[in-house]
């Protein structure tokens, strides 16, 4: 069976950190030093294990609180784990954590290439195209009674 756990401050984030390394370090080519910021500390992140015997740790992401609205980022999952849902879950994980701590919203600056995935999850797409570490992204946000119920892989 699929699993994700939620981590705080002071938890141990190796897993998490491997994860965001190998996706948008090694991968996408962000630089370290705009992949891990003081949000890291802030956020609650949540990592999903896939259904291995071993449990090997495949999507991370995390979702804060801003003062204002709360946020969901970080949406990482291993290159050759991607098309088995567990993005979808992870994403899942975040925006529920959101609603119980009392959101009304939850925003998401989406990569550009991701916006169908989020969409099919309910979020909508809002302002223009902006550039965030050098990849175009879009401000996206999902209310509590538009979140989509079923996963779709594709």
């Amino acid at each position: 069976m699929v699993q994700g756990k939620y981590l705080y401050y002071g938890d141990d984030l190796s897993e998490v950190f491997n994860i965001r390394r190998k996706v948008f370090v090694e991968e996408q080519g962000v630089s370290e030093d705009e992949e891990f910021d003081e949000y890291d500390d802030l956020s609650i992140h949540a990592l999903v294990y896939d259904n291995s015997e071993s449990k090997k740790p495949v999507a991370t992401g995390r979702v804060y609180n801003d003062g204002i609205n709360y946020r969901v980022g970080r949406i990482a999952v291993l290159k050759e784990e991607r098309g088995k849902y567990y993005g979808d879950f992870i994403v899942r994980l975040l925006v529920n954590k959101a609603f119980l701590s009392g959101a009304n919203e939850v925003i998401i600056n989406a990569q550009v290439n991701a916006i169908p995935f989020y969409e099919k999850i309910g979020f909508k797409t809002y302002g223009d195209v902006f550039q965030e570490a050098g990849i175009d992204h879009i401000a996206m946000k999902v209310l509590l009674n538009s979140i989509c119920k079923k996963c779709d892989k594709k």
